[in-house]
């Protein structure tokens, strides 16, 4: 569930989980669904050079014993008694697109904030798509890539500032606190709320928003935000289990129908 302003964004999350700020007007936003060091080298002592011959060796070369052929021949280097240690390997990097409820996503943001964070060719202020056609004016985060777009919705839109809803839609890869991100199946969800939770029916569009996280761990993100979200039912389900889930109504997590659909993360929403 989201803000009060987010609920005028998106009104199937709960108003009472988003009190809105004192004195703060209420938005006008409709609800819309859219569409490490490099590897140790092994480091061996270099060989020893061979001592040159004492001058007493070379006045009297008779006085030098006779050598082996074993003692004459090129000495070969000694076996090693232990394996040389294993190269260190980097340890994987993070996502570079992470999205926490603070810095240039706190409550506080504005969309000059983002463009001294990310560039300013980076982001513009335009329009994204709404319910029923509708367009909504956001700050677009990369808006010609996809896999990196973001869109911040502000309750003050005319000073684009003090976020109201950030989505995370699409293809876009940005990754949401406590790992959240599209594409997770609703086992996976669960998993990280730790108990289950409840999402309402899905609709004609195959998709169904989370109404309740029951108490559980995503009822609250780090820094205070708040996550709505939107799954999608797997076209191929059995349209039986599609029927059972579909319509005005609420269902748990772990109903054996909503399973069955096998829903899947299609849009996260984060708000204050």
């Amino acid at each position: 569930a989201l803000a009060a302003a987010v609920v005028v964004a998106y009104p199937a999350i709960a108003l009472a989980q988003f009190p809105p700020p004192p004195g703060a007007p209420a938005p006008t936003v409709q609800d819309r669904w859219p569409q490490s060091a490099p590897p140790v080298q092994n480091r061996w002592p270099e060989p020893s050079p061979p001592r040159a011959n004492s001058g007493r060796a070379a006045a009297s070369p008779q006085a030098a014993p006779k050598r082996s052929p074993v003692q004459t021949a090129t000495p070969q280097a000694e076996p090693l008694q232990h394996a040389p240690p294993a190269a260190h390997k980097p340890a994987p990097k993070p996502p570079s697109h992470v999205l926490a409820c603070s810095g240039v996503f706190a409550k506080d943001s504005t969309h000059l904030k983002l463009a001294l964070k990310y560039d300013a060719r980076n982001i513009v202020f335009g329009q994204v798509d709404g319910q029923g056609g509708s367009r909504l004016d956001a700050s677009i985060l990369f808006p010609s890539d996809p896999r990196r777009r973001l869109e911040v919705l502000w309750n003050d839109n005319a000073t684009h500032a003090n976020p109201s809803v950030i989505a995370i839609n699409g293809k876009s890869q940005w990754v949401a606190p406590k790992g959240l991100k599209l594409g997770l199946p609703i086992a996976t969800l669960e998993k990280l709320n730790k108990r289950p939770f409840k999402i309402g029916g899905f609709g004609a569009d195959g998709s169904a928003s989370v109404v309740g996280w029951e108490g559980g761990a995503l009822s609250v993100l780090p820094g205070g935000c708040k996550v709505g979200m939107r799954l999608f039912e797997d076209a191929k389900a059995p349209q039986q289990a599609r029927n059972a889930v579909a319509g005005d109504k609420e269902l748990l997590s772990s109903d054996a129908n909503v399973r069955a659909v096998k829903p899947a993360v299609g849009e996260i929403l984060i708000g204050y």
